[in-house]
């Protein structure tokens, strides 16, 4: 049983360094400063819960089990909070965004009969 849970944990950790590779790619392939931070605040929990977890299945201890959970939910909270708190900087200091290519909340015009209703 112990074998089936260290094979378990081992996927768990690669699986999170793959999401963590993941959330650098989009730090280096994403246009502006929103889209990079979302790409790092997502990826943030996801990664720690699956390395932590992984390495919890691998020596599972009662004292690690209570560690492990801990260590989740700081992580899960100062993430969240730190990525608003990098976006609303970027915000407040005018960080260029790029314009998306299609919106569709905004309305088309050829898409309505000059009344504003769509046809």
């Amino acid at each position: 049983m112990s074998e089936i849970l260290a094979v378990l944990g081992n996927v768990f950790v690669v699986l999170g360094a793959l999401v963590f590779a993941t959330a650098a790619l989009g730090v280096i392939r994403f246009p502006d400063a929103f889209t990079r931070v979302s790409a790092v605040g997502t990826a943030g929990g996801l990664g720690i819960a699956l390395v932590v977890g992984g390495a919890f299945l691998v020596q599972p201890t009662v004292p690690d089990l209570v560690k492990v959970v801990l260590a989740i939910v700081m992580q899960l909270t100062t993430s969240a909070v730190g990525s608003i708190a990098i976006a609303r900087a970027a915000y407040l200091s005018r960080s260029p965004r790029r314009r998306l290519g299609y919106d569709e909340l905004t309305p088309d015009e050829d898409a309505t009969d000059g009344s504003g209703e769509r046809t």
